[in-house]
């Protein structure tokens, strides 16, 4: 509790640091300035804020007023003759400040010798820093404009071999299209999509929001894609210290501590779209370091970003990206607002160097600004931030023609008559299905998919070698019901396993679904959700213990779930489920006489409700999955479960609460943090089949929401609170080893502990299996490892901390994984 209370007011302190520089308004500074001996007015003063160029001179009558967002914490007053004078002032507010100058002495002057010594660039970059809060645009009360976004994907780095291939002798003429114009590498325009939206920002109270009112996508009409595609998830702020590039932290040119990571230089000064400004180039000090390299225009009064050009570094420790630039274009609106009018970027993805890739590039442009003119309340009403207009993907050629910021190149206007092409030719059909197939682990055939193909084939103790063939309905029978089924059967046990499901949406805005399950199967109690499944080939070879904790299920579930805005849903279920022990567990009573009294099933029925809330989370959606691309903020669950007795035939009454937060917390350049801390508590009286069975893994994968080195059924509670952690360095300290650099790999650390309980009650209502026990102190384990290495692995020392004189465990492991990731 006190880290929390400690974190809530480190976050409170930072927050209101911040919201002062954020929110900067204007400083107001009039008066007068006289002769202190005469008392009359001097006219043609000169008045200017220190260490700016932000001033005025006195009118005939000795007065001033200055108005203006670029004021620093002085202001100067000079005049021939007299001795210059200097008064603080108050930044941000309205204030008078009168001056009374005085007759100077007489000065001989001499010869005049002017020496600089430092590095003029870091003269005019501190200018930048210390008017970052001023020229970001959410210091303005409110602002509005228009968006229009254009992405497109291209294939890049087309060989004469790969054309040839006897497998495109029907797609030859998409290679018509080939442009190598505008490029080092001839590109392969391949997808493209459009979007014209309005976005509406109000500083106080806070809110904004989009409105997407078009979107063409070539060869997918998809909402969740039109959401994605609009303003609020695709902006790379100059302004702020770190910048996000596809997960990782890189540090921004201007920011605070820049000179730490970048060497600057003063190249030339000129006029650029009517705005005297200095020309800058940034290199890294280190290759490795996750930096940009370009060149930045900053305007001389203002010291505002006019324009800047910048690309990652080939040195630096990011996967699948050959290359990646960014060119974003200030313009001063209403005579004084800097917004950002124009923003490009290009990256090369390429799974490894010369090899074919793709080039992805987006074109954001921006037009009618309003400034300070707050929308009513009514703008921002409703929880959705971004919003999608009925009927935005069915705009014609007509809205597209008047709207578009950028008219269309000629290749631009062919990519939508080729993809359609594209799409009915059988070879490229075959490559689209090998790759759902490998991604997904289902073969579409026509209205069915079958599938996975990962779960055809296991084996454990107590099934012998186990068969499965399963499949669902595909979106060509529908996109509002799915039907889902599968059948197994083990040479060992000689059983037939079984189920089978049906998903319905009542409706897609919001995502509202209803669902019924029915299955009979075997189960490994006490396995995460990250976990393969216990019928998955992989978990079948790669075990380190023998397979045979496992338990009969027979389970009904009827379920709904309702998305009511983007990060917060409900699912309410009910449930009810048939255990059986299989292979060494045992459901024994104890008697009264000392003597043990098998059970053979226990049978629960059980109402459900599960609450996630994720603020600001982001999705893109099939027609029945999502998948989410994350939230900065912490994510919340709430998960509780109630025993009904003698409901379809429930054996037991109880109550079960976890709560559960996660966050994945940015350190900029020392990496990020995933953390995961979870409560629980059970109520009731329970057999040790319905209380918390701690997740192990008995296998040589590395389980990231497991216990690595608990095995299966080790601990149980009643009461309990765990807490993972996982820093990812990001390469920190292996890209300063020069041997290293070249593999950029990554370190990473985790720890991992839980603490519970056990009441004697429910330790009485059946005997606990052999090895089976409670946590009388802490469990944890600790690791390090690598990652990152060939691309894809992630390979982990643990050891196990405590309890360590338990039977049958190992209390050091070499884990794997496998990981995709930039």
């Amino acid at each position: 509790m006190s880290r929390n209370i400690f974190k809530l007011f480190f976050l409170t302190s930072i927050t209101i640091l911040c919201s002062q520089l954020l929110f900067a308004q204007k400083t107001i500074v009039s008066g007068s300035v006289i002769d202190a001996k005469t008392k009359e007015p001097m006219p043609f003063v000169n008045v200017i804020f220190k260490n700016t160029k932000s001033g005025t001179t006195t009118d005939i009558d000795g007065n001033y007023r200055i108005e203006t967002y670029y004021a620093s914490d002085s202001l100067t007053v000079s005049f021939i003759g007299y001795n210059s004078q200097t008064k603080k002032v108050r930044q941000d507010q309205s204030q008078v400040v009168n001056f009374e100058m005085s007759i100077g002495g007489g000065v001989e002057l001499g010869e005049v010798v002017v020496t600089y010594t430092g590095n003029p660039a870091h003269k005019i970059l501190d200018r930048v820093i210390d008017n970052k809060a001023i020229n970001n645009r959410e210091k303005y009360d409110a602002y509005e404009y228009e968006v229009y976004n254009k992405v497109e994907f291209d294939l890049n780095n087309i060989s004469d071999e790969f054309k040839d291939r006897r497998v495109f002798n029907s797609l030859q003429f998409i290679f018509d299209y080939i442009d190598s114009t505008s490029s080092d590498k001839e590109y392969l325009p391949m997808f493209m999509t459009e979007s014209l939206s309005d976005y509406y920002y109000r500083r106080d109270p806070k809110a904004e929001r989009e409105v997407i009112k078009g979107t063409k996508v070539s060869g997918v009409s998809n909402e969740s894609i039109s959401q994605f595609l609009g303003d609020m998830y695709q902006n790379v702020n100059v302004y702020e210290n770190h910048i996000g590039v596809f997960g990782k932290s890189f540090v921004s040119p201007i920011a605070d501590f820049g000179k730490r990571f970048y060497k600057y230089y003063l190249i030339d000064s000129m006029v650029v779209d009517g705005n005297f400004c200095y020309q800058i180039e940034f290199v890294p000090k280190q290759a490795q370091e996750p930096v940009f390299s370009g060149t930045m225009w900053i305007n001389d009064t203002t010291y505002a970003i006019k324009r800047i050009e910048a690309g990652i570094n080939e040195q630096a420790n990011i996967n699948f990206i050959n290359g990646f630039t960014v060119e974003q274009r200030y313009k001063k609106v209403d005579g004084e607002f800097w917004m950002l009018s124009k923003d490009n970027l290009v990256v090369d993805f390429t799974i490894t160097k010369n090899s074919m890739g793709l080039y992805g590039r987006k074109t954001t442009t921006y037009k009618d600004f309003v400034m300070n003119k707050p929308r009513p309340d009514a703008t921002f009403e409703g929880v959705e931030k971004v919003v999608v207009q009925k009927g935005a993907n069915e705009k014609d050629e007509e809205f597209w023609d008047k709207n578009r910021h950028d008219s269309l190149s000629e290749n631009e206007k062919n990519i939508y008559l080729m993809v359609d092409s594209v799409k009915n030719v059988p070879a490229f059909r075959t490559f689209i299905d090998v790759v759902q197939l490998v991604f997904t682990g289902y073969k579409e055939v026509g209205l069915f998919e079958i599938g996975p193909y990962f779960n055809a084939y296991s084996f454990n103790k107590v099934e012998g070698h186990r068969f499965r063939v399963g499949g669902r309905t595909s979106n060509n029978f529908s996109t509002q019901v799915m039907f889902d089924g599968y059948l197994a059967y083990g040479l060992k046990d000689e059983r037939f396993k079984y189920g089978g499901g049906v998903l319905y949406f009542l409706s897609k805005e919001p995502r509202h679904s209803v669902s019924f399950n029915y299955s009979l199967d075997v189960e490994q109690l006490g396995l995460s959700q990250n976990a393969f499944s216990e019928d998955n080939i992989l978990s079948s070879v790669l075990r380190r213990n023998p397979n045979d904790k496992l338990t009969g299920v027979e389970e009904f579930k009827l379920g709904t779930e309702r998305f009511w805005f983007n990060g917060f849903s409900n699912t309410l279920s009910i449930t009810n489920r048939t255990m059986k022990p299989l292979g060494s567990i045992r459901y024994n009573k104890s008697l009264d006489d000392g003597s043990l009294s098998s059970v053979s099933s226990i049978r629960t029925t059980e109402v459900g409700l599960k609450t996630r809330f994720a603020y600001q989370e982001a999705f893109v959606a099939g027609e029945f999955d999502r998948i989410s691309l994350g939230t900065e903020y912490p994510i919340l669950e709430l998960n509780m479960g109630f025993g009904l007795k003698d409901v379809f035939g429930g054996d037991y009454n109880y109550t079960k609460v976890a709560l559960s937060v996660s966050d994945n917390i940015k350190l900029g350049t020392f990496g990020r943090t995933e953390v995961k801390a979870q409560a629980g508590k059970y109520f009731g009286t329970l057999p040790f089949t319905l209380l918390e069975i701690h997740n192990g893994n008995e296998t040589y994968f590395f389980d990231n929401a497991a216990f690595n080195l608990m095995n299966f059924f080790e601990f149980i509670s009643d009461e309990y609170a765990s807490l993972m952690m996982t820093h990812h360095f990001e390469g920190f300290f292996l890209n300063k080893i020069p041997l290293m650099r070249k593999l950029k790999w990554r370190e990473v650390v985790t720890g991992r502990a839980v603490v519970g309980s056990l009441q004697d009650k429910n330790k009485a209502v059946l005997e606990l299996p052999n090895n089976m026990y409670e946590l009388t102190g802490p469990y944890a384990e600790a690791a390090v490892g690598i990652e990152n290495i060939f691309k894809i692995i992630r390979v982990d020392a643990l050891w196990r901390l405590t309890y360590l004189d338990h039977p049958d465990i190992a209390k050091f492991g070499i884990r794997a994984t496998f990981e995709i990731q930039f």
